[in-house]
């Protein structure tokens, strides 16, 4: 909280001694010991402690995973395999590694949707918001990088899409491309970059993590309520013990989630082709990021269409960024005075419309654009003939109940429902062509496109409308009055 008072009292002479000329240890005291924070944090608060735990977890292993592996397109495979299963305990600390990324993403969106609903972007808290994005998108970075390291299918045909991506940029998009990969392809001198910054990135993230913490330290922790604190002895406890064991409680739960994954199903969350040497002659057959990354690969492929002047690949590097972007000014585009979403039932029921957006975005970056969501007719035939090969097509294919789909001077497009049928039409017309199935129903591509619509509408036209028409509910005078209200209500129920 700003402004309290130290209660740190050095109890030798050495304390004495060290905090006249360093109050290091005041500093830490008054930072996570007698810290006053408000008394009714729930458990979605206990993210930010997670998630410095997961940052030193990857960050320790990390650095005894790079004491093994070697940034070489020809070896690094090999290297990985070999901490797999040569180097002492080598599988563990990968598999920590490896999942852990997932388990600190995983912590990093709960952090963020619970700042979403309780409003902690709000004044006075909007540095605090703005560094955790960037922290976000640091994370976003690094684990792209790190994605590459193993050089495996996906790692190898991942970083190509990505950084041919970039190079859509207008002016500037092909020279960064070209510095970020060290050559006009993707080769040793981009494996080199990619492993020096994914080393490099997880300390940056730590110095943006002690100005975020320092940030919401200088305006106090926001509350459910969202409501501040008036008394600082009526609304507030110290952090230790009361925080610390609430906290303790919350990481050692989420260590036993975490250890689930890595000794019981260490690869669920990856993907198997990465199992397999990098080889750029072979591409994947559908090429996906992590499943952290999954909504924005969605939005990215979602446009595929120009955009005015802006060509359909540039419209989708904007849309991934822009999607980022938008939560920097997310603090200026809610007009609600009110905080918390739990006295503004209107608007909390769009948050769980764009939290169900989210997830539906991660489901279609994991499908294939063409995949069928909803099927609206039986699967077909479908033959694409060319009409100086086969003259007679057209008529042949209205005789065997083919559908003709489109047809000009040049081609004719024909589906047929039964296989016997189409099997007549390719004797009959004398077609080389052969036949491919075709799907009828909604694809997730129209669907992708739909979400993405939506989630740039919550950020762009729902947050700022519901601030200016919805009329939230009362708020309680101060953080110590809800909770005596709460409580009040809790034993007027045990009374029934």
């Amino acid at each position: 909280m700003s402004g309290h008072e130290s209660t740190y009292k050095p109890g030798t002479g050495i304390e004495k001694w060290i905090d006249a000329r360093l109050p290091i240890v005041r500093l830490v005291h008054d930072s996570f010991v007698g810290f006053p924070v408000a008394k009714n944090l729930n458990y979605w608060w206990t993210f930010g402690a997670i998630l410095a735990v997961c940052l030193v977890t990857q960050i320790i292993t990390g650095i005894v995973l790079a004491m093994h592996y070697v940034p070489h397109v020809d070896m690094a495979f090999a290297s990985v395999e070999r901490i797999m299963r040569d180097v002492e305990y080598g599988w563990l600390i990968r598999y920590i590694h490896a999942n852990g990324a997932s388990m600190f993403f995983l912590a990093v969106y709960i952090h963020m949707f619970r700042g979403l609903y309780y409003g902690s972007y709000k004044a006075p808290r909007e540095i605090s918001w703005i560094l955790g994005v960037i922290i976000y998108l640091l994370m976003m970075g690094t684990a792209f990088m790190g994605y590459v390291l193993p050089w495996g299918q996906m790692s190898l045909h991942g970083a190509s899409v990505i950084t041919n991506l970039i190079g859509a940029i207008p002016l500037v998009g092909e020279q960064i491309k070209i510095w970020l990969q060290g050559a006009p392809s993707i080769g040793n001198a981009t494996l080199n970059r990619f492993f020096s910054l994914h080393y490099l990135l997880p300390f940056m993230i730590a110095g943006v993590v002690i100005l975020h913490i320092w940030a919401f330290h200088t305006t106090g922790n926001n509350n459910p309520t969202g409501v501040d604190v008036k008394d600082e002895k009526k609304d507030t406890v110290p952090f230790h013990p009361y925080y610390t064991v609430k906290d303790g409680f919350a990481i050692i739960v989420f260590l036993m989630i975490f250890a689930g994954f890595v000794f019981y199903a260490p690869n669920v969350l990856g993907h198997a082709d990465n199992y397999i040497e990098g080889n750029p002659l072979k591409t994947p057959a559908h090429i996906v990021p992590e499943w952290y990354l999954l909504p924005f690969y969605a939005i990215l492929r979602a446009i595929t269409f120009d955009i005015g002047p802006i060509p359909a690949k540039l419209g989708g590097v904007i849309a991934m960024f822009g999607a980022i972007a938008v939560l920097f000014v997310l603090p200026w585009l809610d007009t609600s005075k009110v905080r918390s979403l739990r006295y503004r039932p209107l608007a909390r029921q769009f948050f769980l419309g764009f939290v169900a957006v989210c997830l539906l975005l991660g489901v279609a970056g994991a499908s294939n654009p063409d995949d069928i969501v909803i099927k609206t007719g039986e699967d077909t035939l479908r033959y694409e003939v060319s009409l100086e090969e086969a003259p007679e097509a057209l008529a042949v294919a209205e005789a065997h109940h083919g559908k003709i789909v489109s047809s000009n001077s040049e081609r004719v497009i024909v589906d047929f429902a039964h296989y016997e049928d189409a099997v007549e039409f390719a004797e009959a017309s004398g077609t080389t062509a052969e036949a491919t199935v075709k799907h009828h129903g909604l694809t997730w591509l129209p669907v992708a496109q739909l979400l993405t619509f939506l989630y740039f509408a919550y950020f762009l036209i729902i947050i700022p409308l519901l601030g200016l028409i919805e009329r939230p509910k009362d708020e309680p005078e101060s953080i110590a009055d809800s909770i005596h209200k709460s409580n009040g209500s809790a034993d007027a129920v045990a009374a029934e």
